[in-house]
């Protein structure tokens, strides 16, 4: 990542929501903070039952740039998204990053990603579905089936030309995020990615994947 050495280096935060992650959690958090001492981490775990909540405050304990909230109520994907977003909107963060805990999402893709953001993109999309796009991890037919044919769908009903609205891999200049009434959104699923996208497609954002 190029980065103007006269301009101060953008603050950036990468929201990990995790369930059941205890053995994941180490090796991205390790990734992620050794791609930049401007970066942080913030693990929001959804009361794991394997304890990944538990290692996520050990991790903070000698990291200070690994951050947790430790979530007991309105569970899901959306409502640990949603929490996440606030949180990083509220510490005064430049670009605002979300990801997957299952190492599905190469954190080696995050410069490049934090690149576009620098250069102008208000919403940087990790794509699976652009050429040399591809999954970490092995999904099988079936949920590679429902993965696109929710993107097709979204893409329908939003009006927009991603290809990819269900990626959960995505970088958000702040500016642009501050303008969604995050409080307003209520899918708890992974539906809140379609329901964010199109809240942020309104706004006139530069989307690129």
């Amino acid at each position: 990542m190029s980065i103007d050495t006269q301009q101060p280096a953008p603050r950036v935060v990468v929201i990990v929501p995790t369930y059941n992650e205890v053995e994941n959690l180490p090796t991205l958090a390790g990734q992620l903070l050794s791609l930049s001492d401007t970066i942080e981490v913030l693990c929001v775990d959804d009361s794991s039952p394997d304890d990944t909540g538990e290692l996520a405050q050990e991790i903070a304990s000698v990291e200070p740039r690994f951050n947790v909230i430790n979530r007991h109520s309105d569970r899901g994907y959306g409502p640990s998204s949603r929490e996440g977003l606030v949180w990083g909107l509220t510490r005064d963060f430049d670009v605002i990053c979300t990801m997957d805990g299952d190492l599905s999402h190469d954190p080696r893709t995050l410069p490049a990603m934090l690149a576009r953001s620098l250069d102008g993109a208000d919403l940087v999309i990790g794509s699976r579905y652009t050429p040399g796009g591809a999954l970490q991890v092995d999904w099988g037919p079936v949920r590679r089936a429902v993965s696109a044919m929710g993107s097709a769908y979204a893409r329908r009903m939003i009006g927009t030309p991603v290809r990819d609205c269900t990626s959960g891999y995505r970088c958000y200049r702040a500016p642009t995020l501050s303008k969604v009434d995050l409080g307003g959104l209520h899918t708890d699923g992974y539906s809140f990615l379609i329901e964010i996208l199109a809240a942020i497609a309104t706004t006139d954002a530069r989307i690129e994947e």
